[in-house]
């Protein structure tokens, strides 16, 4: 497993939480009508929007000379950094 692929999967777990934190929290909120819980469910909804799109940057470094396609990664750089 690459530094990548793990960083992707902690990611990724981190925007379900804040998904699942966020929705729990406004159903909360709308059952006892009061209280800061729309604000906590609403934070919590952005920032795994941000995270999501985030996630959707990630990408392999390339280097000049590296292939294109599957075999890139034996480039002459002998794979990932």
């Amino acid at each position: 497993m690459t530094l990548l692929t793990a960083h992707r999967i902690l990611i990724g777990s981190a925007v379900a939480l804040f998904v699942y934190y966020g929705l729990w929290e406004l159903q909360g909120w709308r059952a006892a009508g009061a209280g800061a819980g729309w604000m906590r469910g609403t934070v919590s909804l952005v920032l795994a929007a941000g995270l999501a799109l985030y996630i959707l940057t990630l990408r392999p470094k390339r280097y000049p000379g590296d292939r294109p396609g599957p075999g890139g990664a034996a480039g002459p750089h002998g794979g990932e950094r």
